[in-house]
């Protein structure tokens, strides 16, 4: 999947409140809400809420990211 197209999934989960299954390159998954996607070329990341844990926050970079699929 294109970094163009990760960040696509990730930009519309975050506007319209829905959740994300990210495949990173080490081939593990992250799943949750996006609550920041920050594409700046300084920061490049994006911020999840876990399902059924908003007071946590999990850091991914974006570069990390190989593929995104909404739930």
């Amino acid at each position: 999947m294109s970094p163009a197209a990760v960040l696509e999934v990730l930009t519309y989960a975050q506007a319209h409140f829905r959740a994300v299954r990210l495949v990173m390159r080490d081939g593990s998954h992250v799943t949750g809400t996006p609550s920041v996607v920050d594409p700046h070329p300084a920061a490049l990341e994006v911020f999840l809420n876990p399902a059924g844990d908003e007071d946590t926050e999990i850091g991914v970079t974006l570069s990390a990211i190989t593929e995104a699929e909404l739930l």
